[in-house]
């Protein structure tokens, strides 16, 4: 299959028909046999249908009511100009092809002023947020240290002793929050010998090798892992601290993590539809990256995100955990990120956040996943995506500058 000759056009899974006809013919199929439902092109359906491949298990949003997310649509902002740092320009509606787009939809005041779906996406979809998640597992921790139920001082080990022989072991909370643990693995997505690539082997995104030997899931892999320097000394970002978080949220609430989700934040925010998680061999919830909501559904978390816990005048969440993430991002403790192309970074409970300028909050997940949250323009974006690359350096130069655009055009009325 020649990728490279493919763009986000001629990608399109309709156009090249995965998965299409009754039944579909062998060269259109996608087969989790053979792991090409993590492989380009194949993702471009793949992402919108996960659990057709991997088990996944249901973040039920319960019996009431759907939070209303009124409809304002605007015939304006196809056309809004993008200017890219090289000084080219295309306008919102061309931008979608060059960032593999998905789905995309705009909340301008609480309403949705844009919403668009391409390829096999639609409304209703439940697609893969990958890293996206983690933001959601950072909310939760901070609800329960608001709550006294979580000291973020404490160690890994007094919270999860199966770790008390790890790396982890004298790490704290707080590092594992902010990403500042050292522990010997690396996030190389495209190096299957990573860490990343063990951690993906033990979670069984992709079938193993037929002479595996190694951890047979998630949680009998981090008891693997040795510490490499000082925790707390530098940010290092690794999918596995949200792991470990899960799992202290999970000991602490004595659930599993897609019920606490669903009980956390799922209900009281009153998502329309319910979810679906990935899951390890042993069935538990994969924290770091395997959330599956739909767009509107996400684009409802940055909301609450917006207004610390409210959507109109309901207050949904409790306000004092957005509030302290908000203030930690701000304070003189902020964890700074030495990314490679964005100097301003600063990453603090799972969440990342832009300091120079407006102050933006982003959830950021691999192959282009996202939730924007603007305050002062009173803007949320959330965003799938299936770019063929996974890390964001890749494409953030064609994405950042449309969120942008957007909201320094919604910030003028």
């Amino acid at each position: 299959m020649p990728d490279q000759l493919l763009d986000g056009l001629t990608s399109d899974p309709l156009a090249m028909g995965w998965m299409q006809g009754l039944p579909p013919r062998a060269d259109k199929r996608i087969d989790a046999s053979l792991g090409n439902h993590m492989r380009f092109p194949y993702t471009r359906w793949s992402f919108s249908n996960l659990r057709e491949f991997r088990p996944t298990v249901r973040v039920s949003r319960g019996e009431g009511p759907a939070t209303p997310l009124p409809v304002a649509l605007r015939d304006d902002l196809d056309a809004l100009p993008v200017v890219f740092a090289d000084g080219s320009r295309l306008s919102l509606a061309e931008t979608h092809p060059l960032n593999f787009t998905d789905a995309f939809l705009v909340l301008h005041k609480g309403a949705i002023v844009y919403e668009r779906y391409f390829g096999v996406t639609r409304p209703e979809t439940r697609h893969i947020a990958f890293s996206v998640t983690k933001s959601f597992y950072g909310t939760i921790a901070e609800m329960l240290i608001a709550e006294g139920r979580l000291d973020p001082a404490t160690t890994v080990a007094s919270h999860i002793p199966e770790l008390a022989s790890s790396g982890y072991a004298e790490a704290t909370v707080r590092q594992v929050l902010d990403m500042t643990t050292a522990i010997d693995y690396s996030e190389v997505y495209d190096d299957a010998r990573s860490g990343i690539g063990e951690f993906s082997l033990a979670l069984a995104l992709t079938p193993r090798p037929a002479d595996y030997a190694g951890p047979g899931d998630m949680y009998a892999y981090l008891p693997t892992l040795n510490a490499d320097g000082a925790h707390g000394a530098a940010f290092t970002y690794r999918t596995i601290n949200t792991e470990v978080l899960g799992w202290i949220v999970s000991r602490i609430e004595g659930k599993r993590a897609h019920e606490v989700l669903s009980e956390r934040i799922w209900r009281p925010l009153g998502t329309e539809a319910d979810a679906d998680m990935l899951v390890d061999p042993a069935g538990t919830p994969f924290t770091g990256g395997g959330l599956n909501p739909t767009l509107r559904d996400m684009a409802r978390f940055g909301e609450a995100v917006r207004n610390d816990g409210r959507i109109g005048e309901a207050q949904l969440l409790p306000a004092e955990p957005f509030r302290a993430i908000k203030a930690g991002a701000a304070g003189a403790d902020a964890t700074r990120s030495p990314h490679p192309t964005l100097a301003d970074l600063v990453y603090r409970s799972q969440w990342w956040f832009f300091a120079n300028g407006r102050p933006v909050y982003s959830a950021r997940g691999v192959h282009g996943q996202a939730i924007y949250v603007d305050p002062e323009a009173e803007m949320v974006i959330a965003r799938f995506a299936s770019h063929p690359t996974a890390a964001n350096v890749a494409f953030d130069p064609q994405s950042l500058p449309v969120y942008r655009a957007l909201g320094d055009y919604l910030s003028k009325g």
